[in-house]
């Protein structure tokens, strides 16, 4: 790639910003455009800014100089530009969509005023402007419902607990975290937001937000019953942000599709993080969207063998404070028949650690409390390898392999 090409990419998220802070130290010029009026940031680390521990500038990432503040409304692929809002376009040789996902807004009576906007004490929680508004109505005894007992969902209930309101979580399905945890640790978690006064509801199914003035003021259940809130959180997932993608005629399943090279079905298209799917999968976690970044950067810097063939991450939840927590969980949690397991519980210190073994490979685990053998375990997943003779399980779940 000459150095006078043009590099534009969509979305100064972790993606867009990691890409052209790469391309910038490989040499090649970029244009990142970011439509949030704040500064770069990291999206991973809002709920910390919630329970005030952090402040945003604390999570600000260190963004190249040639950051466009402006909202993309379209591409015109055979110009080979994008169109801003005004009208104004900026030409492309190169274009990048790092556009992210949006939150999931469950589909609730009463969720929406007649000028489809949310009511006044109902957030979302994915943006910067999201965390400052959720956490300017947030005062001592307020009372909040999280909708969604995922990831998510446990972090915005945990800060705004640690911030001294009374919180309810309701989660439809049976348990938190299933999509990471087995139910032994997500038995762990809910004792976790107990003592932090979170009440948390499980199998239980919100209907409706009631609103008075404008304002909620309920949530109420699918069994008829009603909790009182003056705050409400959507914490019920992110789908990808594809608008864009589909508008210009680009190939999209569940996300923007691509390939090993991260290109979309148009050559001169890229896509990466939260928007793009490798492979069948659509990752929405930071560790693929920052290899994707690295991976994208060499090859647009000319360094052609370079090839992204998908991401084992591992899922790590880290809540500080005067009860802190930590979580990690990777690959397949719950055993097969013919599977070996190995567990270890401490039931008084709140600790758990698992791992699942198929074939003589380590295929999943997860661990609750002290995490000082994640790093020993996660390096025997990544690498796929037969685990050697001799009962060496153990050793990794008893022993500080470096995390």
């Amino acid at each position: 790639m000459t150095s006078n090409t043009r590099v534009v990419v969509i979305g100064a998220g972790l993606a867009g910003v990691r890409l052209a802070r790469r391309l910038g130290e490989l040499g090649t010029p970029v244009t990142l455009i970011g439509e949030e009026e704040h500064r770069p940031y990291n999206r991973v680390l809002l709920a910390e800014v919630l329970a005030g521990r952090y402040t945003p500038e604390v999570i600000a990432l260190p963004a190249p100089a040639a950051l466009t503040r402006a909202r993309v409304t379209g591409i015109d692929r055979g110009a080979r530009t994008v169109e801003y809002a005004d009208g104004s376009r900026t030409a492309y040789d190169t274009l990048v969509l790092a556009t992210g996902s949006n939150p999931v807004l469950p589909p609730l009576r009463g969720l929406f005023t007649p000028d489809h906007v949310l009511p006044e004490g109902v957030h979302a929680f994915r943006t910067m402007d999201d965390c400052l508004g959720l956490s300017a109505a947030v005062r001592p005894g307020v009372k909040a419902v999280v909708i969604g007992g995922g990831l998510l969902g446990v972090s915005a209930a945990r800060a705004l607990a640690q911030r001294g309101a009374q919180v309810i979580l309701a989660q439809q399905s049976e348990r938190l975290m299933e999509r990471q945890l087995d139910p032994s640790a997500s038995k762990l978690v809910r004792r976790h937001l107990g003592d932090l006064g979170v009440e948390v509801h499980t199998d239980l199914r919100v209907r409706d937000v009631r609103c008075v003035g404008g304002a909620v003021r309920s949530v109420e259940m699918a069994d008829g019953y009603a909790l009182d809130a003056e705050i409400v959180v959507l914490a019920c997932g992110v789908h990808p942000r594809v608008g864009l993608a589909q508008t210009a005629g680009l190939e999209v399943r569940k996300g923007i599709v691509v390939d090993d090279e991260l290109r979309t079905s148009d050559p001169h298209i890229h896509a990466i993080g939260d928007c793009a799917q490798h492979d069948g999968n659509v990752y929405g976690l930071a560790t693929p969207a920052l290899e994707q970044a690295d991976v994208l950067a060499e090859l647009l810097a000319g360094r052609t063998n370079a090839r992204y063939t998908g991401t084992r991450s591992l899922t790590r939840l880290t809540l500080a404070g005067q009860t802190a927590f930590d979580l990690a969980a990777f690959g397949e949690t719950e055993a097969l028949p013919g599977d070996d397991v190995v567990q270890l519980a401490d039931a008084t210190r709140g600790t758990y650690r698992k791992v699942v073994v198929r074939d003589d490979r380590l295929v999943g685990g997860v661990l609750v409390g002290e995490l000082g053998t994640v790093g020993a375990l996660a390096r025997a997943w990544e690498g796929a390898e037969p685990l050697p003779a001799g009962g060496p399980l153990l050793h990794l779940l008893t022993n500080d392999g470096g995390s």
